[in-house]
C-alpha cells in the first residue's frame, strides 16, 4: 500500500521535488529496484502483478507442461526494456516483513480468500468478465515462482540480493552510500527509509506511455518545512502499513497537525484534550514502533559481501534451455533479447556527465529565496481556489435565467 496520498501532499506542497521525463533521461544510472515476490502489492515489479497483468485472452500463460510462465515473461521483457535504455537494474527482492506490518497483510490474505469464494460461485452463476476479475484476485505467488525470477535474472547476467526485510529500505541504503542513483518503487514510503531519489513508474510498460517521476526527498523535506523525523511521522498520520489510520484525518489536516504541533506525541496529545473529541485513535496504535522500523530498519551495510553487485554478459546457451526448451519460448525472441542485454549493458558503462561533477549544495539565501517563491504560490493557489468557490457558490444562488 505504501503511504496514503503522499504524492499529492507532496506535489502540492513542494512541487519542486518531483521532476517528471522520459526514461532515455536516465541512461547510463545504476537503478535500485524493489521487487516483492510472495505478497501480493501495488509495487510495479512485483511477480504478483506479472501473474495479473501478462496474460493471453483472460488466462495466465503457460508452458506446453502446463506451468505458470507470466512471472518469467514479464521478468524478461520489462527488464530488457531498462536495459535497452540504458538503464543498469538491480532487483532488491523483500525479506521476512516485520511484525508491525502482519495485520495489514492478514486483511491482503482475507481479501484473497473471499476472492476465492467468489471466483467459486461466478463460474457457477456470474458472466465470463466476472469470472476473469475473480480469478485474478486469487493469484497467488509461489516459492518456485520467486526462485524462477532469481534464476532468470541470474541467466541474463542482471543482479540481484536479497533483503534482511523490506527491500525499499535496503535499496535506500544502496542509493544513499552512492551505489545506485536511486530506488525504484511505486510505493511512496521509500521516501521514509531515507532514499535520497525515488523513481516511479520506471518498470511500466511502454504500453502505458507513464512519463518517469523522479521525486527528491531534501527539496521535499525544504518545501514542506520539515525534518526527517516530522516527515516520518505526517506519513504515519496519512497512513501506512503498520498502523490503522486514524478516522477523518485526511491528507490536509495530517499536515496541518504536524505543522500545528511538531510531532505526533504533541498531535495525540491534543487529540485526547480535545473538548469537540473530534478524533478518536484506535485503541492499539503503536506509533513509535512504526517511526522505528523507518528510522532504524533491519537492513544490511553498504559494505556488505551481500551488497556486492556486478552486471555479466547474458548466458545464452542456459537462457535457451531455460526459456525455450523447458517454458517454451520463441528462441528468436529469447536470443534476440540476449543480443540487446549484451549489447546496451556495454553501452551503459558510458558515465554520465553528472559523473564528473558534483552537484554544489544550495546556499542559505538561495534555500531561503526558494522557499519565499514556494510560500508565495501556495498563497497564491489558496487564493485562487477560495476566488473559484466563491463564484461556484454565487453562481448556483443566482436565480435561473439571471445574467
Amino acid at each position: 500500500m505504501g503511504i496514503k496520498q503522499l504524492y499529492q501532499v507532496i506535489s502540492e506542497n513542494a512541487p519542486d521535488a518531483i521532476k517528471a521525463g522520459d526514461i532515455k533521461n536516465h541512461f547510463g544510472r545504476k537503478v535500485a529496484i524493489v521487487c516483492q515476490a510472495l505478497l501480493p502489492s501495488s509495487r510495479s515489479m512485483s511477480i504478483y502483478s506479472f501473474l495479473i497483468a501478462v496474460r493471453s485472452e483472460g488466462q495466465q500463460l503457460m508452458s506446453d507442461t502446463g506451468e505458470t510462465t507470466s512471472h518469467l515473461m514479464g521478468m524478461f521483457y520489462r527488464t530488457l526494456r531498462m536495459v535497452d535504455n540504458g538503464i543498469k537494474p538491480l532487483y532488491v527482492f523483500d525479506g521476512a516483513p516485520p511484525k508491525l506490518k502482519s495485520g495489514e497483510l492478514a486483511k491482503r490474505f482475507a481479501r484473497k480468500s473471499e476472492a476465492t469464494e467468489a471466483h467459486e460461485e461466478a463460474k457457477e452463476t456470474g458472466t465470463a468478465e466476472d469470472v476473469e476479475k475473480f480469478s485474478r484476485r486469487t493469484v497467488r505467488v509461489t516459492r518456485e515462482h520467486n526462485a524462477e525470477c532469481k534464476k532468470l535474472l541470474k541467466l541474463m547476467g542482471i543482479p540481484y540480493i536479497d533483503a534482511p526485510t523490506e527491500a525499499e529500505a535496503q535499496c535506500a541504503v544502496l542509493a544513499r552510500a552512492g551505489k545506485v542513483y536511486a530506488a525504484a518503487s511505486e510505493d511512496m514510503d521509500t521516501l521514509c527509509f531515507e532514499t535520497p531519489i525515488l523513481l516511479r513508474h520506471l518498470t511500466f510498460s511502454e504500453q502505458r506511455k507513464e512519463p518517469i517521476q523522479e521525486i527528491h526527498l531534501n527539496r521535499a523535506l525544504e518545501g514542506l518545512g520539515m525534518d526527517r523525523k516530522q516527515f516520518i511521522d505526517l506519513c504515519i498520520l496519512l497512513g501506512c502499513d503498520y498502523l490503522e489510520p486514524i478516522p477523518k484525518v485526511g491528507p490536509n489536516t495530517a499536515l496541518k497537525l504536524i505543522r500545528d504541533h511538531g510531532s505526533l506525541e504533541k498531535v495525540l496529545e491534543f487529540m485526547e484534550n480535545d473538548p469537540k473529541k473530534k478524533f478518536v485513535v484506535p485503541e492499539d496504535w503503536p506509533y513509535e514502533d512504526a517511526r522505528e522500523l523507518f528510522l532504524n530498519p533491519d537492513v544490511r551495510d553498504a559494505n556488505d559481501p551481500e551488497c556486492d553487485f556486478k552486471w555479466e554478459a547474458p548466458d545464452v546457451p542456459g537462457l535457451v534451455d531455460f526459456l525455450v526448451k523447458d517454458k517454451g519460448f520463441n528462441e528468436d525472441r529469447v536470443k534476440n533479447g540476449a543480443a540487446r542485454l549484451q549489447k546496451n549493458l556495454k553501452s551503459a558503462q558510458q558515465s554520465r556527465l553528472e559523473g564528473f561533477f558534483k552537484p554544489v549544495a544550495r546556499t542559505d539565501e538561495e534555500k531561503a529565496s526558494l522557499k519565499r517563491k514556494h510560500d508565495e504560490k501556495i498563497q497564491e493557489q489558496k487564493k485562487k481556489k477560495k476566488e473559484d468557490a466563491k463564484a461556484k457558490k454565487e453562481a448556483k444562488s443566482r436565480p435561473r435565467g439571471a445574467g
